[in-house]
């Protein structure tokens, strides 16, 4: 077996694969020994085809969530936005967890606070399917309104991971990844601010006072969102970095 590892892992690398080590080791607990099998996943790998669709999981959080072929694959760079949450949601709460693809965050919530409610949306039939298997209240639509009208003004947190790479610069994004994802997936128009701007507008109707509002995205989109925030009685906005100091997100109140 470690000689089968180092040959994979040198395929992967030499095919520009960064991670090559970890992905040989997950092709190959994924073939079960099938050498068949394992040269079809290979395969798949090597057309810049997800991981994550192939071995059909990802870990996040530490939790293995499971995902679907043609399901947004969760990111490593969302997961502290996610524990975030977590620490906002009271233990016997309610969360939104908006665009959900795979429910990640929602799993994430859930197994930091088991008595809490969380319900999250997609619009994306696929998506639907995996969240749901991964043991998420999901409902289909956009944004809020497919979700219980009896959660509105009762909600502490919404959370989203919604589209955000502004339009120009979709075509700056790994040059594999629009042969497998949907660009539904990603694009947030102009500047990136459309949807954000819909959910920072749309939330006050869910989130009781006190409650907290927190999105993914990046770059100076942290400033454009101010004034929304802003004329919307947000409070305490606080803007989230990476360890490169990087923004990755922000973090608002409901006064």
């Amino acid at each position: 077996m470690p000689d089968d590892v180092a040959a994979l892992t040198a395929r992967l690398s030499s095919a520009g694969f960064i991670a090559a080590a970890e992905e040989a080791n997950e092709l190959l607990a994924c073939a079960g020994g099938d050498l068949e099998r394992l040269e079809s996943l290979v395969g798949r790998r090597l057309t810049g085809e997800p991981l994550a669709w192939i071995t059909r999981r990802v870990s996040f959080c530490g939790l293995e969530i499971r995902v679907d072929p043609g399901v947004y694959v969760p990111r490593w760079h969302s997961e502290p936005l996610a524990r975030r949450a977590a620490d906002r949601l009271p233990a016997t709460g309610v969360a939104i967890d908006l665009c959900t693809g795979a429910g990640a965050i929602a799993r994430t919530l859930i197994a930091h606070r088991p008595g809490a409610r969380v319900v999250a949306s997609d619009v994306d039939e696929r998506a639907i399917a995996c969240a749901a298997a991964n043991g998420v209240e999901v409902y289909r639509g956009d944004l809020f309104a497919p979700l219980p009208r009896a959660l509105e003004g009762r909600v502490d947190v919404v959370i989203g991971v919604v589209p955000y790479v502004p339009t120009p610069a979709l075509a700056m994004l790994q040059r594999d990844t629009f042969a497998f994802e949907s660009p539904l997936a990603y694009d947030g128009g102009r500047d990136g601010t459309d949807i954000l701007r819909r959910v920072v507008r749309e939330s006050p109707t869910f989130l009781r006072r006190g409650g907290a509002l927190l999105l993914e995205l990046g770059g100076e989109q942290a400033g454009l969102l101010g004034d929304d925030l802003a004329r919307l009685g947000y409070v305490d906005l606080a803007v989230l970095r990476d360890a490169e100091s990087d923004v990755r997100g922000i973090e608002a109140t409901r006064a």
